[in-house]
């Protein structure tokens, strides 16, 4: 089964960002998915995007969460995320 892609847009020291982290992490969801960080602060472009804005959650490239992030959501969210790419991939093929 693929995993699932996280990512999360942060910058070192946002508190609301370690916590979202720890949520998403301790969400009973091992091994559903891969998170990946991107520290906004290394892309000018990122930086002038989300600003304070952070963090903002993207599951498989769709925008799920801003801010905060709840564990019940987020499991609920991955796992329909990541059923939704595996029925695209199994009728279309891996592209």
């Amino acid at each position: 089964m693929k995993q699932a892609t996280v990512t999360i847009f942060s910058r070192p020291g946002c508190h609301l960002c370690e916590l979202a982290k720890e949520v998403m992490l301790n969400a009973g969801c091992e091994g559903e998915f891969v998170l990946e960080e991107v520290n906004i602060d290394d892309d000018p472009a990122l930086r002038d995007r989300y600003g304070n804005d952070i963090p903002v959650i993207f599951i498989n490239g769709v925008k799920v969460f801003k801010h905060r992030v709840d564990s019940r959501e987020f499991r609920r969210r991955l796992r329909r995320l990541a059923e939704m790419s595996r029925c695209c991939t199994d009728r279309c093929g891996d592209v």
